[in-house]
This record gives C-alpha cells, sequence and structure tokens, in this order.
C-alpha cells in the first residue's frame, strides 16, 4: 500500500482527493463506467449539433449517421485508451499528468485543461438553465426575463455542487438512474419522429461533399476529445486485474448509445425545421415547436438531469485539476471556484453574449485543440510505461519536490514541453473560429477542420523522437511498495 494515504471508508460522500487510490480500495468495477460515459454525452445541444451538420454542412441522413458513428469511436475511443492509466496509477488524469511533463512542467497543460473546464462548465450551464427556462413557458407561460435568467441560472449551478462535491458513489448512482429515464423519453421521441417526419424529403436529400463530411466528424468529435484527460479519474477505483479492453469498449458503447441517435435526431429534425440550427440566443426552446407538449416537458426534464450530471462529472474532475495545480483545498472546496465561474460566465452569455451556438461551436473547437497537444505527449508516455512492472510510483506523483522521480530537470521534462507546445502552436495555426483564423488554416488539414488531428500527431510524433526522458532515482518506500503490488495488466 502507498504510504500517501491511509485506509478511507467509503461512504456517501468522497474525501479522497488527487492522491493515488491504494489497491486495497480498489473495489471499482468496469461496468460503472458504462452509465457515466451515457450521462456524459445527456446534453440536448447534440440535437442542434447534429441539425448544423444538415443546415450548414449540407450533409444528408447517411452522412450525419457516419458523422456521429466515427465521432464516437474516434474520440471516445481516446478517452477510453487514456482512461486505462487511472487503473495503472490509482489517480486522476491531472496527477498522472506530472510523469510526463514533470511536477512544474505539468503546471502549463494544466492551467489550459483547468481555464477550459470553466468553459465547458459555463456553456452546460447556460444550457441547463434555458432548459429549465423552456419548461417553465411551456406548462406555466412564464416568459423570460433577467430575473428568471438569474435564478434559474443559480440553481442549476447550484444543484450542479452539491451532485459534484458528493465525489464517484454519488455520481455512480445518479447516471444509473439519468440513463434509464432518459433513453426512455429518447425511444419515445424517437417514435414520434418516425410517425410524423417526412422520411421521403429526409432520405431524397442529396449528400454533401467530402470536406463536409470529415469538418463534421470533427465538431461532432470535439465535445468527446474534451473528456479525455478526465477519463482517468473514473477508473482510478479500479483493480490493477480490471481489463484495459473492456475499459475501451464499455466507454466507446456507453457514449456512442446516446451520441449517435442524438445526432441523428438533430439531423432529421433539421428536415422539418431548417431553422433549427440558427436558433442562436436560446438552444432549447425549438423543441417547444417541434414537440407536443406532453413529451417535450418530460423530455427536456430528463434531459436537464443529463446536463447537471455532465457539468457535475466536469466539476468532479475540475476539483482534482485545481489541486493539483496546488490549490490548497479538499476536493469538494475546490469544486466551488468551478461553481463560481461558471455562474459568472453564464450571465455573462445569456444576458450580454447573443450568438450562443455560434460561441459554444469556437469553444468546442478551440477546446479540441488544447487538449490534443495534451492527449500526443501523454499517449506517448502511456506507451512507454506499458510493459513497466511499476508504472506511477505514487509518492512520487504526490512527491513535488526535488527528490522525485518525476523532477527530471528544475522540476521540467523539457520533451515533453516542447512537443506540447510546438503541437499547440501548430494547431492554433490551422484553426478558423468566429474571432480568430490562423494562418494555415486555409491549408487542406484547416478546411476540412482536423486541425486537432494534427495537434495531436505533432505532439506524439515529436516527443517520441525526441530523446527518451530518464525519470530520477527511485526512492526506497516505492521499492517496498512494488513488492506488494499484483502484476501489470493491460
Amino acid at each position: 500500500m502507498s504510504k500517501t494515504s491511509a485506509p478511507q471508508a467509503e461512504g456517501a460522500v468522497e474525501t479522497r482527493g488527487i492522491e493515488p487510490v491504494p489497491d486495497a480500495e480498489r473495489h471499482g468495477r468496469v461496468r460503472e463506467l458504462f452509465p457515466t460515459w451515457v450521462a456524459a454525452n445527456i446534453s440536448v445541444l447534440l440535437l442542434t449539433m447534429g441539425a448544423a451538420l444538415v443546415v450548414n454542412n449540407g450533409l444528408n441522413f447517411w452522412q450525419v449517421l457516419i458523422c456521429a458513428a466515427v465521432a464516437s469511436v474516434v474520440a471516445f475511443g481516446m478517452v477510453g485508451v487514456l482512461s486505462v492509466s487511472g487503473k495503472w496509477g490509482g489517480a486522476p488524469g491531472a496527477l498522472l499528468s506530472r510523469a510526463a511533463f514533470g511536477v512544474r512542467g505539468n503546471y502549463f497543460p494544466g492551467a489550459i485543461l483547468w481555464v477550459a473546464r470553466f468553459g465547458w462548465e459555463t456553456i452546460n450551464a447556460v444550457t441547463g438553465a434555458y432548459a429549465i427556462l423552456t419548461v417553465l413557458d411551456l406548462l406555466f407561460d412564464i416568459k423570460s426575463n433577467n430575473v428568471l435568467i438569474v435564478v434559474t441560472l443559480l440553481a442549476f449551478v447550484a444543484v450542479t455542487f452539491l451532485v459534484s462535491g458528493m465525489g464517484r458513489k454519488a455520481l455512480n448512482v445518479c447516471n444509473k438512474w439519468s440513463t434509464y429515464l432518459f433513453g426512455l423519453f429518447s425511444i419515445l421521441v424517437l417514435i414520434y419522429l418516425i410517425a410524423n417526419m417526412d422520411w421521403d424529403a429526409i432520405f431524397s436529400k442529396s449528400p454533401g461533399s467530402t470536406a463536409m463530411l470529415i469538418a463534421g466528424i470533427g465538431t461532432i468529435a470535439a465535445g468527446g476529445i474534451s473528456w479525455v484527460p478526465t477519463g482517468p479519474d473514473f477508473a482510478r477505483y479500479l483493480p490493477h486485474a480490471a481489463s484495459g479492453k473492456k475499459i475501451v469498449s464499455t466507454t466507446i458503447s456507453g457514449a456512442a448509445l446516446v451520441l449517435v441517435p442524438m445526432v441523428l435526431m438533430g439531423g432529421v429534425m433539421a428536415v422539418s425545421d431548417p431553422k433549427l440550427a440558427g436558433r442562436n440566443t436560446d438552444p432549447m426552446s425549438f423543441l417547444g415547436g417541434l414537440l407536443p407538449t406532453w413529451l417535450a416537458v418530460p423530455y427536456l426534464i430528463t434531459a436537464l438531469v443529463g446536463m447537471l450530471l455532465i457539468n457535475s462529472l466536469s466539476m468532479y474532475s475540475a476539483g482534482f485539476t485545481a489541486q493539483t495545480m496546488g490549490v490548497k483545498l479538499p476536493r469538494a472546496m475546490a469544486v466551488s471556484i468551478n461553481a463560481v465561474i461558471s455562474l459568472v460566465g453564464g450571465l455573462f452569455m445569456m444576458l450580454v453574449a447573443k450568438d450562443f451556438i455560434g460561441q459554444f461551436i469556437t469553444f468546442l473547437t478551440l477546446l479540441a485543440v488544447s487538449f490534443s497537444a495534451w492527449i500526443g505527449v501523454y499517449a506517448v508516455d502511456m506507451a512507454r510505461r506499458y510493459r513497466r512492472t511499476v508504472r506511477y510510483h505514487a509518492d512520487d506523483l504526490m512527491n513535488t519536490g526535488r527528490t522525485s522521480r518525476y523532477w527530471y530537470s528544475g522540476g521540467y521534462c523539457w520533451q515533453a514541453m516542447t512537443a506540447w507546445a510546438a503541437a499547440l502552436i501548430v494547431g492554433l495555426c490551422l484553426t478558423k473560429v468566429q474571432w480568430f483564423t490562423g494562418p494555415l488554416a486555409t491549408t487542406w488539414v484547416g478546411r476540412n477542420g482536423l486541425g486537432w488531428a494534427a495537434t495531436i500527431a505533432v505532439a506524439a510524433v515529436l516527443f517520441a523522437v525526441l530523446p527518451t526522458p530518464r525519470e530520477g532515482a527511485r526512492q526506497p518506500a516505492e521499492a517496498e511498495a512494488a513488492e506488494d503490488r499484483a502484476p501489470a495488466t493491460a
């Protein structure tokens, strides 16, 4: 057992922070990841994104299906693969990242991941607040106003904070039941669409260009890519014997179960209401006009629960990132920082900004590029650790001093930092969003929205060809811990 952490009883509220989970407390099961990744994709914004594939990208039914399926496998395949490191080290991804970047070098990508979490939580909070406003309008004819916007947003963020502060067990229970409820109402919506949509018009639509198809895959995949750095957080309670292949397959299947039909339904709805993708200020109200009230209201309520859980999962991981960045607070308290920022950012988006969907797509694009640089380095580091008996050393992960084996040179792994920084610059040069156009955005890679893929490739290749980093000397306590470890498995 690692000397960094004393055994803890697993109660309703999780008290463990970033410290690695000792082997004796690893009682998780791979199947618990399934509802986690189902819940992570319960977002009505996927309907709007699916509609955008038809309206903006000009894709037909089959191309939308291809976009959703490929994006699910690519994005959540990466989530699943990197989640395996969580069961290797029993720690959150933000902490394990120290082994790749160095105890000081990790602050740089960690800061970007943390800031990106603020944006993601703000987007989810705004979407959840709009869902509440739409339900109030449909049921009680209460129209939106500034006071009501503040109240609904505050309520959503407060509940999110409470759920995320409960920790892993509470999230698992909520994820399980939200999966059942959202699945039930999604089936009802699907049945309604099958019975009422103009399927001749849907299937007769001509296909869009290959370039728009590739760009569409990137847009849908961007949301999944944002979960890659947090994948290990939800696998850290798995025992060493847990199957890596099952972790990957469970992650992909859980995400695809929701993502594919949601995106496809959005594409189908766009044929009935082409203005669906153009509702820039309120992405939820279209459901009230497209679905009957008896179906729209319960569907929005279950989707609201799903969006709350997405934000709870994000805040849960953001608390770990904050602690890794040196915030000297318990995880539940660290989560409060993100809650306050998402509240302030949400008020700005709902009361000041005008183009919600445009900002959302811009955010996803930049998010994918910024996370992709980290993914490329982290993946190569994982590959190098694959055949080691002890892949991560718990005491050294928690040690931020010169005696840590992850100190490298002055606390920095210059190879990882070089690859990460170079890839990030290349990715931004290939990116075009509302208010920024990179100098390489007009190249084939840039035009097809593959900046995130190029960023991963550049980071991985550079880190792989640079001299392999040499870790510091092994600490005596680590040698004792290694003897107690079970044989390493993938």
